[in-house]
């Protein structure tokens, strides 16, 4: 097995997107669209492109492909760093697809992933234990159950950091992961009313990795178990587009954790990543490279 820096399971789909020329219009409503693109998206397949640009080399693993994803998955990733050969491509359905309307400050995603994950027959892999074994660093979505966490329980054992997104705190993801990454959606779908604060505490006493609690561009909010609660504001960009910056948050995160990074500097670079993918649009098009992200870290 070919070695590569960053082994990611987890959601990989094409994405259908218009960028609105105003805000989000309420309901009855016309706005302008602008811009229009199809590409690849998910949390993984994102996170794979932003990777690649960064300079990693990455495999990655996930759901099944099918007649309407597969194809243009791999001739998108074909130019790149990022080796899709696990994925399955299944004849029997289209694929996992999702449209995204998004202005400056919103996105609002429309899908079928309801339907996806009632399916009787489950059309995702499971993990392969020698692709853990021959990469440095691992991404891992919580999207599919068992076989989520066996990439986790498979990287716990070979001792390979992985970082994770939007896990429960009881969870055994969050438990065993080096860095969790939790979004304001999360929290305010999963643990609605809570006071901060006391989630943070459920969640740092509950892993031995770094916590870090995202509340879009108002502030960043990390710490351990046993240590201080610290913050970092975002750094102050000129937005396009929102779309992806979550996605490219926990890569600029992989790519931090595989080079060793601080826990400030992991944050910063995971935040100045996002802000870079901001700032343009398509991400998929227009990824962030080292470069950019080095020269809003150094101009802030």
């Amino acid at each position: 097995m070919k070695k590569k820096d960053v082994y990611l399971y987890g959601m990989i789909l094409m994405t259908t997107s218009h960028l609105l020329r105003d805000d989000y219009p309420e309901a009855d409503q016309y706005s302008e669209i602008t811009q229009s693109f199809r590409f690849p998206g998910g949390e993984t397949g994102c996170c794979a492109n932003v990777l690649s640009s960064l300079g990693l080399t990455v495999r990655m693993d996930g759901n099944y492909q099918g007649r309407n994803t597969y194809q243009p998955l791999a001739d998108f990733f074909e130019k790149t760093r990022v080796d899709m050969s696990r994925l399955v491509n299944s004849p029997e359905f289209d694929g996992v697809e999702d449209l995204v309307i998004i202005d400056k400050n919103t996105r609002t995603c429309f899908g079928r992933f309801i339907e996806y994950f009632a399916r009787t027959k489950k059309l995702w892999s499971m993990p392969q234990r020698e692709d853990i074994e021959a990469a440095d660093t691992v991404g891992l979505d919580p999207f599919f159950g068992e076989a989520s966490e066996e990439v986790a329980k498979i990287a716990h054992e070979l001792n390979k950091p992985y970082v994770t997104i939007d896990c429960k705190y009881d969870s055994l993801l969050h438990n065993l992961s080096s860095v969790n990454v939790i979004s304001n959606e999360f929290i305010r779908g999963s643990y609605a009313g809570e006071d901060i604060d006391e989630l943070f505490e459920r969640y740092t006493a509950n892993s031995d990795g770094l916590v870090i609690f995202t509340f879009g561009s108002k502030k960043i909010i990390y710490g351990r178990k046993g240590g201080p609660v610290q913050i970092f504001i975002p750094f102050s960009v000129q937005v396009v587009s929102t779309l992806g910056a979550g996605d490219t948050f926990k890569a600029g995160a992989i790519y931090a954790l595989h080079q060793k990074m601080n826990d400030l500097d992991l944050v910063r670079f995971a935040a100045a990543t996002a802000g870079i993918a901001c700032e343009s649009y398509p991400i998929a098009s227009n990824p962030p490279t080292l470069e950019k992200v080095e020269e809003l870290l150094t101009r802030a």
